[in-house]
């Protein structure tokens, strides 16, 4: 039944910082201590980057301006939600995420993260070495972070 939903087009971020840490968030609609890079839908007529940068500034803050577009994933990513989350997430309309992926710098200081957003994802974030992201994220995007960090690994310092 899972395999007639359609995947959800995202985009996503890895944002890095000048000493090639990822910015990871804690959402706030869960109690788990599983973190996340930034992601979210992109729009209908919307393409996958100007998506990944419009959810960068609902979700962290921070402004185009304040980044630096280094790579984009040469292919689309994609997760299957585990059975207990389909028909609870995105109203039932998808079974996971097809996700476009960018690598980004920030070129402000820390200041310029502000996840008191109008509405609010994240509840905390903090910089990690980029090695720790699988860990910490939830199981079902372990493996889509591993590929990410395959990737983009040229880029960071893993």
């Amino acid at each position: 039944m899972t395999d007639a939903l359609p995947y959800r087009p995202c985009a996503g971020i890895m944002l890095v910082n000048r000493a090639g840490q990822v910015f990871v968030g804690q959402r706030i609609d869960t109690t788990l201590e599983a973190w996340q890079m930034p992601q979210g839908g992109i729009d209908p007529g919307e393409d996958a980057r100007t998506a990944a940068l419009r959810e960068l500034g609902e979700e962290v803050g921070v402004a185009l301006d304040q980044v630096e577009v280094i790579a984009e994933a040469p292919e689309e990513l994609f997760y299957d939600l585990p059975p207990e989350l389909i028909g609870k997430v995105w109203k039932g309309r998808y079974r996971g995420q097809r996700q476009r992926w960018f690598l980004l710098r920030l070129i402000a200081d820390d200041g310029a993260i502000d996840i008191a957003t109008p509405h609010p994802e994240f509840r905390a974030w903090r910089w990690i070495d980029p090695a720790e992201l699988p860990a910490l994220a939830v199981p079902f995007k372990r493996a889509l972070y591993t590929q990410l960090l395959e990737m983009f690994g040229t880029h960071l310092s893993v």
